[in-house]
Formats: structure tokens, sequence, C-alpha cells
């Protein structure tokens, strides 16, 4: 869920970018910004908590997820799987080009919160930059200019007790993935991506990156890979900079971060384990948000301007794709 320890050599910042890529106009990212809105109040005000205390919420999550993909005239499918003595599922939505594509992209993000949160940041915000990034690659699609197929998939458990076991949905989907023989040329793990703070030294970092220059203000978004993942980082970090609103810094880790298991602790390590190149994006967590698994962490802390630019990001990567 964060960004950690790791060799500075590997760590990289940037906070300028060109404006070659046409961006939203203001009057879109406003409506991505109204949107984001809505979906964090069903998330976190209507549906409420969303941990395994709570199945019948786990329950209301994926029926809502599902609604917005089908109300978009995307087919969606569901990937049960039993935990204890309730079943769940992870949502699965794909996105296929008119041409038939040999690349396969999958943007991830967990729906569920731990115990005691309604869970606004961790990570309904993840689950509402996936949704509004589908709804913005579907037009791309129609206007001719996709040509990748993408999948969305919403796991279902992350959050502890389920956390680092074969529960997680994110273990499930890459296990039965790598045992299906599917292709994935890059999965994306939103975690944690709708909060700033801007007051002097906000942003902390684990020893020894506080002593090595980094921005002392928590306005960026974090891009972790492993050194398998070293193109995927590279293309997405080289195609976010191109956003001159979000900030972004990129983080490459060693030995898949098992010498450093904080860069491991959400659903890309699943797909890391499995071989496949995955980066996690992140607003680093509690190197940020004092509101991480508290009850306070609600919608009305978030960045709603924040988490539009960084939809605004997403869509101009897979836009990049197409001039490969």
């Amino acid at each position: 869920m964060i960004l950690s320890a790791a060799l500075a050599a590997f760590f990289a910042a940037s906070v300028k970018a060109n404006d070659a890529r046409q961006a939203f106009s203001s009057v879109e990212l406003d409506m991505t910004e109204q949107r984001l809105k809505e979906h964090l109040k069903a998330l976190t005000v209507t549906i409420g908590e969303r941990s395994v205390r709570f199945p019948e919420h786990l329950e209301k999550t994926a029926a809502y997820i599902e609604s917005f993909y089908r109300g978009l005239g995307m087919t969606t499918e569901r990937e049960p799987y039993d935990y204890r003595d309730m079943t769940v599922a992870n949502v699965i939505a794909r996105l296929e080009p008119e041409k038939q594509s040999a690349r396969h992209y999958l943007i991830g993000a967990h729906y569920d919160s731990v115990t005691g949160t309604v869970g606004a940041d961790d990570n309904a915000s993840a689950i509402a930059v996936q949704l509004e990034t589908a709804r913005q690659l579907l037009a791309l699609s129609k206007q001719g200019r996709l040509d990748t197929a993408v999948s969305f998939v919403s796991f279902a458990l992350e959050e502890p007790p389920v956390f680092g076991t074969r529960y997680m949905g994110s273990r499930v989907h890459a296990r039965r993935a790598r045992e299906a023989g599917q292709n994935i040329d890059g999965m994306l793990c939103l975690e944690m991506v709708g909060y700033t703070c801007h007051e002097p030294s906000c942003q902390r970092y684990p020893f020894p990156l506080m002593f090595l220059g980094y921005p002392k203000q928590g306005d960026f978004i974090g891009i972790v890979g492993n050194f398998s993942s070293l193109p995927l980082t590279r293309s997405l970090h080289r195609s976010f900079q191109q956003n001159p609103n979000l900030p972004v810094v990129k983080l490459t880790v060693p030995l898949s971060g098992r010498i450093m298991p904080a860069v491991r602790l959400s659903d890309h390590a699943s797909f890391w384990d499995e071989g496949y190149r995955a980066v996690m994006i992140t607003d680093t967590a509690f190197y940020r948000n004092p509101h991480y698994h508290r009850s306070t962490d609600t919608m009305e802390t978030l960045d709603y301007r924040f988490m539009a630019e960084l939809v605004q990001s997403l869509v101009g990567f897979f836009a990049d794709r197409q001039a490969e």
C-alpha cells in the first residue's frame, strides 16, 4: 500500500512535464471530479464499511460495480471463491478494441475496507478511479484510439485478516490467470489514490529516503515496480509526465520487494509472485494519510481533482500505447 525503503538509485522523481498530449478540458475534469464524488458517496456512505464483518456490504459493492459497467454497455463476469463460511467474488469487465490486440493490460483495485472504517482512501478512491478510467477508455475505443485490450478487475478481499493469504482476491485471480496461460502485459494496481497534503514536510519517507531530497509535500502520485516490471514502470512514468498537473515519482525495488516487505502491501505483489509485470499506483498510504485504517478515513478528506488528474494520466498512458 505504500512507497517504502529501497536503494535511492532506483527512486526517480519528476514534477515537470510537457503538454504535448491533448489534455482533458476543465469541463471534463469537473465532470470526472463530480462522478468520483458520486462513487465515493455510494461506496462509503450508502454502503459503508466493506469488511468481512459485513458480507452483505461486500455483495452490495460487487453489485454496484457490475451495474456501473453494464450501464456503459460492457459485459461483466464474477470470479467467485469461498472464504470461511461465505462466498465472495472478484468483478471483471473487459474492453476489447475493434481490431484484435496482442496486448492486454489489467487495471485492478480491491473493493473491501478494513474493519471499523468506511475506507474512503483505502480503497474506495481506487475503485472510483478504476470505474472512471473505464468510462474514458470506452470512449477512446469508440473513437478508434485504443488498440490494447484492457481488463478491469475489482478484487473482493485484500485487507486483514485476509491479507497475505491465498484468500486475497488478487491471489485468486493471478493464480487462475497463470494456470490458464493468460497473457497480461502489465497489471496496474490502484491502491489508495485520493489523499494529498500540502503543509511543509507533510510527506514522510522511510529511512533513508527522507534525507535524499525527495518532495516534502504530498501532492504526487507514486509508481512502484520490481525489476521484471521495469519496462512497464518506465513507460507508465514517462506517459504520466505528460500531465503537468499531476507530479509523479517512481520506485523500482529489487527481489520483488522480498527484502523490504512494506512495498508488497497490495495486490500487485500477487502478480509479481506469478511472474507477471505489475506496478502499484499509490498516494503512499500512511506516509501521507493520517487517516489510514482509521474511522476518519472518510470521503470528505479526499482530493477529487487529484483523482481526476490521475484518471487523465491513466487514459493518456493507454492513448500512448497506440503510437508504439
